[in-house]
C-alpha cells in the first residue's frame, strides 16, 4: 500500500467505530487524491469552492465531497449539484440559499451548523444563542431541501490541551442538549483536525477533518 493509503488506514484503525475520517485535500494535487482513492478511500474535504468544483469535474464521480471551508452565499450554486455535506453553515441567510439551490437540482443537501467555540476571533461560526434561534425558527423548519445533520466547530490554535478539551466539551454538551430537546435528531459532530483529532474523538466527535497528517505539507 502506498504511503497516503497507509496513513489513512492507520487513522481509520485508531478511530474504528467511533468516527469517520474526512481527508482534507485542499491545495493537494489530483495525483495525491487518486492515491488515496485507489486505496479505497472516497471521503474528501475542500475549503475553496473553485478548487472543489475543478476537482469534482476531473476526479471519479463516486467521491463524497465535503465543503469544510467558509462558504459565501453567492457560491453555493456551483457546489449544489454534487456536494455530499456542507460543514460550515454559519448563518440563516446561507442556509436559505443552500435550500434554494438544492431545490433547483431536486436535491436535499445535508448541512452542519458551524459554532464558534474557539477564543480566536479569526474563526467564524454561530454563538449558542444564534444557533438556538436558527433551530427554533419556523422558517428553518420550512426549508424542505436541506437537512440539518449536526454541528461543526474548530478549536483554538493552542498547545493547551485542557482549553481545547473544554471547547470540544462545550460543543458536545450543546449537541446533546439539542438532541434531548427532541426537536432535532442530530447525528454528526464535526470536530478535530490533524493536531487534535484524538482528543476530539475522546470528546464525542463523529467526523474528523485531517489533512497534513495524511498528505503532508501542501504544495
Amino acid at each position: 500500500m502506498h504511503e497516503i493509503g497507509a496513513k489513512i488506514a492507520e487513522i481509520e484503525q485508531k478511530i474504528k467505530n467511533k468516527a469517520h475520517l474526512v481527508a482534507v485535500s485542499k491545495r493537494q494535487s489530483n495525483e495525491k487524491i487518486m492515491e488515496a482513492y485507489r486505496s479505497g478511500f472516497k471521503r474528501f474535504g475542500e475549503n475553496y469552492v473553485q478548487e472543489l468544483v475543478g476537482k469534482a469535474e476531473e476526479l471519479p464521480k463516486d467521491i463524497e465531497w465535503h465543503m469544510i471551508g467558509h462558504l459565501q452565499s453567492n457560491k453555493v450554486k456551483y457546489i449544489a449539484p454534487f456536494v455530499s455535506l456542507i460543514h460550515s453553515v454559519d448563518s440563516f441567510k446561507l442556509l436559505k440559499e443552500i435550500n434554494k439551490q438544492a431545490k433547483k437540482f431536486e436535491r436535499t443537501i445535508p448541512c452542519l451548523l458551524q459554532v464558534h467555540i474557539a477564543e480566536e476571533d479569526t474563526k467564524t461560526g454561530l454563538n449558542f444563542e444564534e444557533l438556538d434561534e436558527i433551530l427554533e425558527s419556523h422558517e428553518t423548519k420550512n426549508l424542505e431541501n436541506i437537512e440539518i445533520r449536526g454541528l461543526m466547530g474548530m478549536s483554538s490554535l493552542t498547545d493547551d490541551t485542557r482549553q481545547v478539551a473544554e471547547e470540544f466539551k462545550s460543543l458536545k454538551a450543546k449537541f446533546d442538549q439539542i438532541n434531548n430537546s427532541k426537536n432535532y435528531h442530530l447525528t454528526e459532530l464535526s470536530m478535530g483536525m490533524s493536531g487534535d483529532w484524538p482528543l476530539a474523538i475522546e470528546m464525542g466527535s463523529t467526523l474528523i477533518r485531517v489533512g497534513s497528517a495524511i498528505f503532508g505539507t501542501r504544495s
